[in-house]
């Protein structure tokens, strides 16, 4: 299972290899001009320190995670504290062996030892605790998740037989689905999963879910009952396109929580061309920030053909305000996938970041290539991670929702 929560050593080696250890964090609150080791919050009974946000807030920033560093930093940490307190609830815990093994496993991914990661790290000022702190959180909530769900999460036959279909012959799928997206922003993570599950539970029809989606989502796809056009398959996040095919007819998915919001899918119909071949698909795609104003867009919109043209706008601008990645699909966040899998080379969609700016999402280039079809047994570990990853996230909206979160 993921417990790296979607962050990329080799993209922290990248960044830090550009900047020669530099690291912007925007502008940091007040408070943090007092002593750095004062409580900020404290989660339950445990205190998270003003130096503990802004270690983590700089290691976010140099893994170019989304949204504003100062935030994401106490969100994470705040997150942290909640994965710590149920392992020790639950009595798990990780010998100094295994969180050394969890340094290295993540280093590698930059082909660095966890000896030479570090060294890279400080260059940035960023401590060798704040990492170990990051690779110990991770450990024992993947612990945490295994004992309370792996018992209760079943792969059957079939669940395989629809996997392989997926992965094994996605150029030749593609589906119209419907989507309903419920805004979950900071604190209200619980209520907007609640809705998510109520209306799960609830809907019976594509006339209901497409009555749900007006009502309840935020997507420019409401007013059309959360119709999407037709989509290759391929071109979709993988934990977005497994959900898929395995929905029945009029039944809507499990909800799926990303950054902000919380999505439900329902499946209309499915194409199939037999006559293709397996592929697999990565996308070169573009982050670029602007001022949250209308003319901050159109001057994007008006000047922008292609991503090359970002870097003409980014042009003495911070290097975090452009940031452009190439993946495969399996390693973007669903959420940007799901933008990127509507869009055509050159185009855009925007929205608005947690720091109060407007991200312009474009699409450079989308590459297919042949691939290998994987294993059954490699399926059923992806199928089973799946629905481990999903029951993880409705687990943490839950302590939250249980936890008693407060400002000194």
């Amino acid at each position: 299972m993921t417990f790296w929560r979607g962050l990329q050593a080799a993209t922290l080696v990248a960044v830090l290899g550009a900047s020669g250890g530099a690291v912007w964090l925007g502008s940091a609150p007040p408070a943090q001009a007092q002593n750095l080791f004062a409580p900020r919050l404290y989660v339950n009974d445990q205190a998270i320190t003003f130096y503990e946000v802004e270690q983590r807030a700089k290691f976010l920033q140099v893994l170019r995670s989304p949204g504003d560093p100062m935030t994401e930093a106490l969100r994470v940490l705040t997150e942290d504290r909640l994965r710590l307190a149920e392992a020790k609830r639950l009595g798990i815990t990780m010998g100094e062996e295994q969180i050394k093994a969890g340094m290295e496993e993540f280093a590698s991914r930059a082909n660095l030892s966890a000896e030479q990661l570090l060294v890279e790290l400080q260059k940035a000022d960023i401590a060798p605790q704040t990492f170990r702190d990051f690779v110990l959180a991770g450990l024992v909530w993947r612990e945490v998740v295994r004992a309370r769900f792996v018992g209760m999460v079943s792969v059957s036959e079939a669940d395989i037989d629809k996997a392989m279909q997926t992965m094994t012959r996605p150029r030749a799928l593609s589906v119209l689905a419907s989507e309903l997206v419920i805004p979950a922003p900071p604190g209200q993570e619980a209520e907007a999963l609640a809705l998510a599950d109520e209306l799960a539970a609830s809907i019976r029809s594509e006339a209901q879910f497409a009555e749900a989606a007006r009502k309840y989502s935020a997507s420019p796809t409401a007013a059309a009952g959360g119709r999407l056009e037709w989509l290759p398959l391929a071109n979709m996040p993988p934990a977005i396109s497994g959900q898929l095919l395995t929905l029945g007819k009029g039944k809507p998915s499990q909800p799926m929580v990303v950054p902000n919001a919380v999505v439900l899918f329902m499946l209309r119909d499915v194409a199939e061309d037999k006559t293709a071949a397996p592929i697999s698909v990565s996308v070169e795609y573009a982050k670029y920030f602007v001022a949250d104003d209308p003319a901050a867009v159109a001057h994007v919109a008006a000047n922008v053909d292609r991503c090359m043209d970002l870097y003409g706008l980014a042009k003495g601008q911070p290097a975090e305000a452009l940031v452009v990645e190439t993946k495969p699909m399996s390693q973007i966040p669903s959420d940007i996938g799901l933008q990127l899998a509507k869009l055509d080379p050159g185009e855009f969609v925007t929205s608005r970041t947690a720091a109060g700016q407007r991200m312009i999402l474009m699409l450079c280039t989308r590459n297919v290539e042949a691939d290998t079809p994987p294993t059954r047994d490699q399926l059923r570990d992806q199928v089973q991670n799946q629905k481990l990853d999903g029951l993880a996230q409705g687990y943490m909206a839950e302590l939250k929702a249980n936890a008693l979160i407060r400002e000194p």
